[in-house]
């Protein structure tokens, strides 16, 4: 009498398999679609434009409908091209960027600093989080741009490790940082000086205020950071990844031997902080931009090389590898990029700024400057371009402001809250995007993590813009 096998009459239930994120990719392809489709539905508009002093100003009487153009599938995927072609200077800056911090690092200098600063902390991990953000949130409220935050992810990266904090807190110490730096603008020499040009208000003007926004933004973030940080490091649980993700992002080669603070670590980090205050100086003295940043970076680099004793060939391989690192978050920047492009190219940016502006008219002075903080939030998810987008609405806001008796000042200052918010949650902004694909955090875990914050952001913005209606901040 044969005996039947029960391993072959068990049925085996299959193990459910995680559904995967879409990649970073995937996601702004999918709004390049929805552009695509609305070129079909959505009228074209165009307001007339005219050259003054350098800038684009817009007729704001001048809208009409017009008979733009529908996309094409060709126009899709020529817009990819368009885009890495207009994101080219941030895209090569980047690759400069995280080549020559690669060369530093690997010379140990950043790893032994940071365990030294760690060390001077005594372990404190809420006065590290203080320090970064509050150095990145200066940067970027003087002019060094959001943007590179990029270039400093995997520094925050190697600050989260080093005090067993997941990712997020690595990405959160440095982009949030400067964010709530950029927010304020108070000495920033590009989106400030283009509102307040456009606003035709004094260059600077009205910095006191800023700066009290500057203080509320960085505390409240901060603090925001130090608490997550200390839920997680009492239960990794906790963590938005996972506490399997915390465990083998540390469970790596990077590890936390401490090593000696050598000599040639102290002069690598001091080279480093003088070579920012030099492009600094440089950008408020002959206004350096870009390509003077990528050139300072560079001579940081082969500085750091000839001091270090790294041979010239050693030396190009850790720069190509370090720019291999941050290349899938450079190539991001493009592909964000080509989403404005095809907005442009179907003529649909003016129409929808038309359609909110027109949308105001009724509305009580401070309400209606709330209803235009909440509409530049919103169109600031589409165009996370500072100096673009003032450029496209403050010509717009300046008038309505005007005829609501509301200051200049007050005006410029319900942009620039407008304009910094929704930076740190639109899946449209480049700068965030690549952040994100370098430190490996996936969208969703990011939203998860950042969305209270973002509501708190609101919040305090709207709150300032009703006071500043109130008082008539000015001049102007």
């Amino acid at each position: 009498m044969s005996q039947k096998s029960e391993s072959t009459d068990v049925p085996v239930t299959p193990a459910k398999k995680k559904r995967a994120m879409p990649d970073v990719f995937i996601i702004l392809f999918g709004f390049m679609v929805l552009v695509l489709i609305a070129s079909y539905i959505v009228p074209a508009g165009t307001y007339e434009r005219t050259v003054e002093n350098g800038l684009t100003q817009v007729d704001t009487e001048s809208f009409r409908y017009i008979t733009g153009d529908t996309l094409s599938v060709m126009d899709l995927f020529t817009a990819m091209h368009n885009g890495l072609v207009a994101a080219s200077t941030l895209i090569f800056l980047i690759l400069i960027v995280g080549g020559v911090l690669k060369v530093i690092e690997t010379t140990g200098a950043i790893s032994s600093g940071i365990h030294r600063l760690i060390a001077l902390a005594k372990g404190r991990q809420n006065v590290l989080i203080w320090i970064f953000c509050t150095t990145f949130a200066t940067l970027a409220s003087i002019g060094v741009g959001a943007n590179l935050a990029i270039a400093f992810i995997p520094i925050g990266l190697y600050l989260a490790r080093s005090m067993k904090l997941d990712p997020v807190v690595g990405v959160a110490i440095i982009f949030l940082g400067s964010y709530a730096g950029f927010g304020a603008g108070v000495f920033d020499p590009t989106v400030t000086v283009t509102g307040q040009t456009i606003a035709e208000l004094p260059l600077f003007s009205g910095f006191v205020y800023r700066g009290a926004i500057f203080i509320v933004f960085l505390a409240v973030t901060a603090l925001y950071i130090c608490r997550y940080a200390g839920r997680i490091k009492r239960d990794p649980r906790a963590s938005v990844m996972g506490s399997e993700a915390l465990t083998a992002a540390y469970d790596s080669e990077h590890n936390d031997e401490h090593h000696a603070f050598t000599l040639t670590h102290k002069l690598v980090l001091a080279l480093f902080v003088l070579g920012f205050g030099f492009f600094i100086f440089g950008a408020f003295r002959y206004g350096w931009s870009i390509p003077q940043l990528s050139a300072t970076f560079l001579m940081m680099g082969v500085a750091t090389a000839v001091i270090a004793r790294i041979s010239p060939n050693e030396f190009i391989r850790r720069l190509m590898s370090g720019a291999g690192e941050v290349l899938y978050g450079a190539l991001v920047i493009g592909v964000a990029a080509a989403v404005i492009v095809l907005l442009r190219q179907a003529q649909l940016i003016d129409t929808i700024v038309h359609s909110v502006a027109s949308s105001l008219d009724g509305h009580g002075k401070v309400m209606a400057m709330e209803l235009l903080y909440g509409f530049n939030l919103l169109f600031n998810g589409l165009i996370t371009s500072g100096t673009g987008q003032a450029a496209i609405v403050m010509p717009i806001m300046v008038p309505i402001g005007d005829m609501l008796e509301v200051t200049r000042q007050a005006t410029f200052i319900t942009f620039k809250l407008g304009d910094a918010v929704t930076n740190i949650v639109t899946p449209l902004s480049g700068t965030l995007m690549a952040c994100l694909a370098i430190a490996r955090v996936s969208y969703i875990e990011w939203f998860r993590f950042v969305l209270p914050l973002v509501l708190l952001w609101i919040v305090i913005g709207g709150a300032f813009v009703g006071v500043a209606v109130a008082i008539n901040y000015g001049p102007f």
